[in-house]
């Protein structure tokens, strides 16, 4: 059984709000996080404030830097190749065994048609925010509540990354039409097909953010 947002520990909700935040790419790569301003922002004490922070902390979110304060943490190449590693083992399996009735599927139109909707207000961030909510809905096929938790920590440590990045067009624009043609396999009882359609497309994702993270090394 899956806690709700209201029966978790302060710390834990707000950890949760936080990582929301970073998924949704409302927090910033590098950003410091106010103490003080945040206390006030989600109306809580800042010592339950310091106790979420801590616990994104330890999952590699947040870092926390002697007289300055918490910052957004700076993705690596290295973690980027890492999440690619496990998000093929997760969102694959997921697919592979997907029931086409599944109220995930649902989900997943739903945000591909919200990706169609952004791209065609040029809102690229919104795509982004779309493209994210539909791996998600990937993920709970599994009906894994484990699982979900854990990709939505995947999902900001991405996140992150995207938001080194200056140009989410070249990020996002080929894949809405990738995310269309996995679900129409998904709603088609076509499950192995809708796994190795998910396998290019995570090659393809995993090559245009390497490549843009080489060019913002070198710049």
């Amino acid at each position: 059984m899956v806690e709700s947002a209201e029966s978790l520990p302060v710390a834990d909700r707000l950890a949760r709000d936080i990582r929301s935040m970073l998924i949704s790419g409302e927090l910033r790569p590098g950003q410091r996080l106010s103490e003080a301003a945040f206390s006030e922002r989600l109306n809580v004490s800042r010592n339950s404030l310091r106790e979420a922070f801590r616990l994104l902390t330890k999952e590699g979110l947040l870092q926390h830097e002697a007289n300055r304060g918490v910052f957004v943490s700076v993705p690596s190449m290295a973690s980027i190749i890492d999440i690619y590693r496990v998000r093929r083992l997760i969102e694959c399996g997921a697919l592979a065994q997907a029931w086409h009735l599944h109220p995930a599927v649902k989900t997943m139109r739903q945000s591909v048609e919200l990706a169609k909707s952004c791209r065609g207000d040029n809102d690229w961030q919104g795509v982004g925010s779309a493209n994210m909510a539909f791996h998600a809905a990937v993920v709970d096929l599994s009906d894994s509540a484990r699982l979900s938790a854990f990709y939505a920590g995947i999902a900001a440590e991405l996140r992150l990354g995207f938001g080194l990045l200056g140009d989410p067009e070249y990020l996002h624009a080929p894949f809405i039409d990738m995310n269309e043609e996995i679900v129409t396999m998904v709603e088609g009882d076509r499950p192995s097909e809708a796994a190795a359609r998910m396998r290019d497309y995570l090659a393809l994702s995993e090559r245009v953010i390497l490549k843009a993270f080489e060019k913002v090394s070198d710049a």
